[in-house]
């Protein structure tokens, strides 16, 4: 075996580890084999959270906002980060606003945190490319602080107009400012994950944002309980 080849494989079976370490976190005792799911029909490729929507305008949404200045925020970004994943998805996961790195990249949730959701969502037998991922402010603000009045205001018709598009059976927010934001309470994030509210008519559930997860680790066994109803609303 080449050097090379061996941190590969060292690599993959650390990346293993974590996973499992993960579904441990969120109350699996075990990893079901593959048989134990149900095939997709031929012709219909797709894990759940995909469905055979007619093509939206998504790409037209991001380009008509490309170069926006409509508040402060534009002065000092780098790009844009409109959002990601699949134009026709079930499920839509909804952020509060770009951090450094996806400042730089232009792609929503990568680094740790985006790591850690990639896990979530690998539970719940998803992947980033079967839902779509975004935020509801969609630069970056100074030092990573909470989005400002006025910014919500200039950004969130943009994601209104991204949601009317996607016409997505389910939204789930992530994190305090995401679902204060959408709606439009005051209530701690702990009071109202776990319970179905709505957004612009679509159901959407509340639940703790990914770096809160890596800050506390025994909150994974919540999300898990959120998600579960989530793949029910899908499935059903």
């Amino acid at each position: 075996m080449t050097k090379k080849l061996y941190h590969e494989c060292h690599e993959l079976i650390s990346q293993g580890r974590a996973i499992l370490t993960d579904l441990q976190h969120w109350g699996f005792e075990s990893v079901p084999p593959l048989s134990a799911f149900s095939p997709l029909p031929l012709g219909q490729p797709e894990p759940v959270g995909v469905s055979q929507k007619s093509p939206g305008t998504l790409e037209n949404l991001a380009s008509q906002i490309q170069g926006c200045t409509l508040c402060p925020l534009s002065a000092e970004r780098k790009n844009i980060v409109f959002g990601a994943g699949n134009p026709q998805a079930d499920l839509v996961l909804v952020g509060e606003a770009p951090g450094r790195e996806e400042d730089e990249t232009g792609v929503p949730f990568v680094g740790e945190a985006g790591r850690l959701l990639e896990k979530i969502l690998f539970a719940m037998q998803l992947s980033r490319e079967a839902v779509y991922i975004c935020n509801v402010i969609k630069c970056r603000p100074p030092h990573n602080r909470d989005p400002q009045a006025d910014e919500i205001a200039c950004c969130e018709p943009f994601l209104k107009q991204q949601l009317s598009v996607i016409k997505p059976q389910v939204i789930i927010t992530l994190g305090r400012f995401a679902t204060q934001t959408l709606l439009h309470t005051k209530d701690p994030i702990s009071r109202v994950r776990g319970h179905w509210h709505e957004y612009e008519g679509i159901p959407l559930m509340p639940t703790f944002h990914p770096a809160y997860l890596l800050r506390s680790p025994a909150g994974k066994r919540d999300v898990w309980e959120d998600m579960k109803q989530v793949l029910q609303r899908l499935k059903g």
